[in-house]
């Protein structure tokens, strides 16, 4: 599919060349950010505290809306703590300089995101995650006792695949090991409510460390860490968190008042990706979980088949651009009940050609 280039913003419904297209794609799960009471309570909050906080965290005049924040998203998480960064990626960075330091051995899951890599180092893309799994499940065995770093996503938005990391447990048995993982689509999608996997993966046997962007399921301009009080305190004694700019208070602010929308918006995600697991259970070409909103279908002539009858979907190469497409429906919660019985209407018209 050609790109399309708009000069407004993306929500339910995009419009180019005189006609409208359901939209099936991107990234704002819970479609917070096309909310109109969502965007009122935004503006108020804009006019409060500007549209941008462009000093140190560490100044002497600081705004109580990020210690707020932190408090809050650590407590709902399960976390000691949590630092709020300006993006997903600075927030990835800084948490695994910090858990860099002092590893023996560091081993990458094949899709984890290039925020968490650290300098020098690749995903072990010679596995898929559960071969990953294996391979490190082995080594840990062969070796003496260490310091050990594990690097991975929570879910594999392109495989759309959730992963597990319970199996962490076994390696912590022997050596000494922390556990870094990227929450960047999970944030709002998956986990524990919309405050992501922390909780699901927390263990005393191990340092659990997650990171990621808000700006996703959360429509958020910011990054966040989260992790165990006495390892927060030294990721925000860094030059890197203090010499950076935070994310935009007024958004932050906006979240903690609008909690109850995201909490419905959620609520409505889950239940849309129920009915349409349900509706296409029976489609080869389908692959995906209803615990998660984005489908992989394996038909690439379907992204025309798609754009012919209204509806956009993901559709382009990965991971360069000499790699097959990787095809994707991705369900936001600004999908109306409607929308998803037409699209599996087409899907099943489709799939029976």
């Amino acid at each position: 599919m050609k790109p399309h280039y708009l000069d407004s913003g993306i929500g339910r419904k995009i419009t180019f060349e005189g006609k409208d297209y359901l939209y099936f794609s991107g990234t704002s799960y819970l479609g917070i950010g096309q909310d109109q009471s969502f965007l009122k309570q935004l503006a108020e909050n804009l006019f409060r505290l500007g549209a941008n906080h462009g000093q140190s965290r560490i100044n002497s005049i600081r705004l109580q809306v990020f210690d707020d924040f932190e408090n809050h998203f650590a407590t709902k998480s399960g976390a000691e703590a949590a630092a709020v960064l300006s993006s997903g990626y600075i927030a990835g960075i800084a948490a695994c300089k910090a858990l860099t330091r002092n590893a023996e051995e560091i081993w990458i899951a094949p899709d984890a995101h290039s925020a968490i890599i650290p300098d020098g180092y690749n995903p072990a893309i010679q596995f898929n995650f559960t071969q990953w799994k294996k391979h490190c499940l082995n080594q840990s065995e062969s070796l003496s006792p260490r310091n050990i770093l594990l690097i991975g996503n929570a879910v594999d938005p392109f495989a759309c695949e959730i992963h597990s990391y319970d199996w962490v447990k076994e390696i912590a048995q022997k050596h000494e090991v922390s556990l870094l993982i990227d929450d960047s689509h999970a944030f709002g999608a998956f986990g524990n409510s919309v405050y992501g996997t922390y909780k699901k993966w927390a263990d005393s046997s191990y340092n659990l460390v997650v990171s990621g962007s808000l700006g996703k399921g959360l429509s958020l301009p910011a990054g966040i860490i989260l992790g165990e009080e006495s390892q927060i305190l030294k990721i925000k004694a860094t030059p890197l968190f203090g010499g950076a700019s935070p994310g935009s208070p007024a958004h932050l602010k906006t979240f903690l008042e609008m909690e109850k929308l995201y909490l419905k918006k959620k609520k409505w995600l889950e239940d849309a990706c129920g009915i349409f697991a349900q509706e296409t259970a029976n489609i080869p070409q389908i692959h995906g979980s209803r615990n998660f909103p984005a489908f992989v279908y394996s038909e690439d002539n379907w992204v025309e088949e798609f754009e012919k009858a209204g509806i956009l979907t993901s559709s382009f190469p990965y991971p360069t651009s000499e790699s097959p497409r990787v095809n994707r429906i991705v369900i936001s919660a600004y999908h109306e009940l409607e929308d998803l019985m037409y699209l599996t209407q087409v899907i099943h018209n489709l799939a029976n050609q």
